[in-house]
Order: structure tokens, then sequence, then C-alpha cells
């Protein structure tokens, strides 16, 4: 069953890594790293070591130009993180590391930041890493990016001369980096966190942060979440997610979709039912999209309250662009500033006609009154 486990995280690691040989054809320049003897799967074309407390060792990998024109190549190093997709990143992303990991690939691998790779010419990278002293359980996972940085002219015009350069990324690679001290496998665990209303793409969500606190990999991951006002039955929002990856010591926000619905203020409970590491002799048994009985090594259940204030749901309602905005209340005001205005009109109609009316009269009767005399 364990063995099970490091063959999926493998298979997951290996199709990782085929999109960017797709998209090979848009590099300038080839990644080619040499595995070295403590590679536990010399198969694998990423790094996955066996290093001793304290060892330090250099890593090498190969950048080929194939172009005509020199290169110059970036070498950034980064933790693996989880993304709200549920999928593993290898490379830099913004991502704050979790709370629970104690060594960051960021801090245990060196290399220089930036390498110039000679027109035609293939030049070695050496990734400097050093295992903790420490005794580790578990792995420790991260990534190499290697990213072109492209020379751009940019038009900064000082009378009738253009100057200046800029220096603009484009295309990067990302090699997966994991080492660890022992091959002594480790259960996964999942812990829930922070609930709240956010918003993603414009759009109205719940999202519950979940934790991965164990380093190792949480594969095929299910979750399903309906949430509810407190104290009530009726399920007014509901999300399910299959097949979902979480990197050792990580944590991502789990989006609750509200699909067009604006958000009400009120105290809410949200309910989580997650299942991890699909196997067939699993004990726990759920049921995917195509209503198939799939079996699971682990399951979990949590269940949180959460307060959304009047002035949060104002201020993420205005900004949500699927919801249809009700202007009802503006036809109202609109309407009631016309009948002001025709009211008015008609009542200074009238008293206009009447002025004019009593007017007449006045010279009618001071008229008269000198045809008496």
């Amino acid at each position: 069953m364990k063995k099970r486990n490091i063959v999926m995280m493998g298979l997951v690691m290996f199709l990782m890594m085929i999109p960017q040989k797709i998209m090979a054809s848009e590099f300038n320049f080839a990644v080619v790293p040499e595995i070295p003897e403590n590679q536990l799967d010399k198969n694998k074309t990423y790094f996955d070591l066996k290093m001793n407390q304290g060892a330090e060792q250099d890593l090498t990998v190969k950048l080929r130009n194939d172009t005509r024109e020199d290169i110059v190549v970036e070498t950034i190093i980064s933790s693996a993180t989880t993304n709200s997709n549920g999928v593993v990143e290898y490379g830099p992303n913004g991502t704050k590391v979790d709370k629970t990991l104690v060594f960051n690939m960021a801090d245990l691998a060196k290399a220089e930041p930036e390498t110039t790779v000679p027109a035609g010419k293939e030049v070695s990278v050496k990734v400097h890493v050093t295992m903790p002293k420490e005794a580790v359980t578990g792995i420790i996972a991260g990534g190499i990016t290697f990213k072109e940085k492209d020379k751009e002219t940019v038009s900064s015009k000082t009378g009738n001369e253009e100057t200046g350069m800029a220096i603009k990324n484009k295309y990067s690679y990302v090699l997966a980096l994991l080492v660890r001290q022992n091959e002594e496998p480790l259960t996964p665990d999942l812990a829930l966190n922070e609930v709240g209303a956010a918003q993603s793409n414009a759009r109205n969500i719940i999202q519950a942060n979940l934790q991965n606190p164990v380093a190792t990999y949480l594969n095929q991951l299910k979750v399903t979440a309906e949430i509810r006002k407190k104290n009530r039955t009726d399920v007014l929002y509901t999300s399910e997610t299959e097949a979902m990856q979480m990197a050792p010591n990580s944590n991502f926000n789990y989006y609750v979709p509200l699909n067009g619905k604006p958000l009400e203020a009120g105290e809410y409970t949200i309910k989580i039912v997650a299942f991890g590491d699909k196997d067939e002799d699993g004990s726990y048994e759920s049921k995917n999209a195509a209503g198939e009985k799939v079996s699971f090594n682990q399951r979990w259940e949590f269940e949180k309250e959460f307060t959304i204030t009047s002035a949060e749901a104002k201020k993420l309602n205005e900004a949500d662009v699927s919801i249809v905005k009700d202007y009802t209340w503006l036809y109202i005001v609109i309407g009631m500033l016309l009948l002001l205005i025709v009211a008015g009109l008609i009542f200074f109609l009238i008293k206009r006609k009447r002025d004019k009316e009593k007017e007449k009269a006045e010279k009618a009767k001071k008229k008269r009154k000198k045809i008496r005399k």
C-alpha cells in the first residue's frame, strides 16, 4: 500500500514534467539534469535524493543554448506549495510557506542567480544542497526554476535620443527537487484553519484554508463542502472537488463558489468531508462524479462556524461582476422625482391660470366701476 503511494507520487511528478517538454519548442534553452548515484529512482527526470544528516552535495544541471545568440538564465530555488486548485507548484509564486514547514528548500539549496549560456553551447549549473544536521523524517520538497532573461529595447526619449534597456523575463523551466534522510513512510493529515468570505476572479466565494501539516504528499484528495446558516439545516452553498494533491507541509484555500448569489451578513457553519490516498483496499468509501464507489485510506470531517459582517458583504457584493444588480430602489427614486416634477409643473400651471383669471376678473371689475360713474 505504501509502495503504491510512492508510485502515485512519482507518476504525478512525471506528468508535471510532460507539459514543460511539450513547450520546449518555445524555449531558447534546454534543461538536462544529471541524475546522481543517491537518486532513489534513476528513471525519474527530476531530483529525488536520499542524503545523510548534515551531508552536502553538488547537483549538476546542464543548460543548452540552441540559438545563435547568448542568453542569460536565472536560477531560482523555492519550496513546494499548493495552489487554490489543489495542485502542487514547485516554482516561485508569491505563496507564503506554511507555518509547519521546518526546513525550506530555498534555505537548503543554493545556486548562482544568473548563468550566461553562449550561443550554441552547453553550460553546467551547480546546485549545492545541504541536508539539515538534525534528524528529519519525511520529504523536504521544492523546485529549481530556470528562467530566461530577454533584453528588450525600450523607448526612453531625451530630445531626439532613445536610450535605456529593460530586462523582461520570458520562459521558465521548473525541475522538482526532493530530499529525504530515510524512506520511512508517513501518514498524511489534514486540518481546517480559517474560513471566511472572499473573492476569486471578481466573484464571491467562501474560502476554507486546508492544511497538510505532515512532511509527505497528500495524494488523490477529495473534498466536499456544505455551507448553512448557523443552527439551520438547509444547505445554501456546496462544492465537491476530486483528484487534488497537497505538497508536504503546505496549505491552500479551498473555494466554495456562490454562483452569482449575493453574500448575506450573518453567522454560518461549514461542514467539510475529505478523503485522501485512493486505494482499492482502503477503509473509507465515497462516490466519484460518475456515481461509482471509490475507496480511500484516509477520511477527515470538519465543522466550523464563521461570520460575515454587513460591511464585508456590502463591499464584496459591490465588486462581484456576476451578481445582477438590483436597481429597483433607484427606479423608485427616479419615479418619485419625476412625479414631484410633474406635480410641481401642474401646480405651477394651475396657479398661473388662476392668477390670470383673477387678474382678468379684477380688470373687468374696475371697468364696470368706471362705466357706473
